[in-house]
């Protein structure tokens, strides 16, 4: 990917500051409930491609919790609406997005189970986003036990 140079006005960069790429809120609470739950894990575990936020290394299930805008939600009616620096914002995500597709592609050739989740999704639909993490678990186990 080539850099441009991104212009940005203060708010903006200001804002930017604050985007956190690990341990945010949604992330925390989706671990903290499946912890609650016995579910014993790896955060932000680095010795797989695109480093889940959390990997039940145990059962090879490999959780994203991916924000809307950097992973391309919605995108097609998404990117019509950048004001700033679309071109660069377009290369930008489109990149995450295909390096996600390639990451799971990865981790399922490993024998990895990849599961993601909107933040939003998560924030609003904790119960949904643990019982999916659940089924994928039981998935695993079924398919170890039937070797």
């Amino acid at each position: 990917m080539k850099h441009r140079k991104l212009e940005t006005t203060s708010a903006t960069s200001k804002r930017m500051a604050n985007v956190s790429l690990k341990g945010g809120k949604a992330e925390t609470i989706l671990a903290k409930q499946l912890w609650k739950q016995g579910i014993r894990y790896r955060k932000n575990y680095k010795n797989l491609p695109g480093s889940p936020d959390i990997a039940i290394t145990k059962y090879k299930v490999a959780v994203f919790v991916d924000g809307e805008f950097w992973h391309g939600q919605d995108w097609s009616n998404r990117k019509k609406r950048l004001k700033h620096n679309k071109e660069y914002w377009i290369e930008k995500i489109e990149e995450n997005m295909a390096r996600d597709i390639r990451n799971n592609q990865k981790l399922k050739s490993d024998g990895w189970f990849p599961i993601h989740f909107w933040e939003k999704q998560v924030l609003n639909n904790l119960d949904y986003c643990v019982e999916r993490i659940l089924i994928a678990i039981r998935t695993q186990q079924e398919s170890v036990n039937s070797k």
